[in-house]
């Protein structure tokens, strides 16, 4: 392998190379390479646009299916293949581009399963005091996490992962749905401070099931 990319370095532009180099390694994904897979709600999904690297990142699949991509807004996912995704991705971000990008899509990791069914009070107490919590944005490790009921935003944020250098840690974002009436509300928590404030929800605040907890890149002059 180490050969092949020597040649492809020595005959290929530099963009070309990384084209091939980024080719290559997603046909070597165990997870592309199950032929049909469909992405679903809590898969992770790592993008590639190569003709702008500062948006490659990690994204999840929420629970509605859909991906958030800069620049692209939200993106249908659940249900399509990663190449499906790949081709919806480059025709959003096509306006902020002279010809549509090269997108590169690929599994990063996999829902979660869910939890097994087991006899006993031990595992009922288990299931019934577990909640499920979605995590994405700017975290070492985004994706759907299992808390205890009961925990808050300030210790979620202690367990889902290093928040990132350009984490926007004053605008953290709790997505949460309204059971009652259907839709969903935003509210904004800032890492700073355990107390709330003007607009903003306290540290405090206790997560629900289905929630879903988006740290957002910082703006230019954040």
């Amino acid at each position: 392998m180490f050969k092949t990319f020597a040649f492809l370095a020595s005959t290929l532009s530099p963009a070309k190379f990384l084209s091939a180099g980024l080719a290559a390694a997603l046909l070597a994904s165990p997870a592309l390479a199950q032929s049909g897979y469909q992405l679903q709600p809590g898969d992770v999904v790592r993008v590639e646009v190569l003709e702008d690297p500062a948006l490659n990142r990690s994204t999840l699949v929420l629970p509605d299916g859909s991906i958030n991509f800069p620049q692209a807004g939200a993106i249908r996912a659940a249900g399509l293949s990663v190449e499906q995704v790949q081709s919806a991705l480059s025709n959003a971000l096509s306006a902020n581009f002279a010809t549509p990008p090269t997108v590169y899509a690929s599994v990063a990791s996999l829902a979660p399963p869910p939890l097994p069914s087991m006899g006993g009070a031990a595992a009922s107490e288990e299931i019934v005091n577990g909640i499920k919590v979605y995590v994405m944005g700017e975290v070492s490790e985004p994706g759907l996490k299992e808390v205890e009921a009961g925990t808050n935003l300030l210790q979620f944020m202690a367990q889902a992962g290093n928040v990132g250098n350009f984490a926007a840690r004053k605008r953290i974002e709790l997505h949460r749905m309204d059971a009652a009436t259907g839709t969903g509300r935003i509210y904004v928590f800032d890492l700073n401070k355990v107390g709330g404030g003007a607009n903003r929800i306290s540290g405090m605040t206790q997560l629900v099931e289905g929630d879903v907890v988006v740290v957002p890149q910082r703006r230019l002059f954040e």
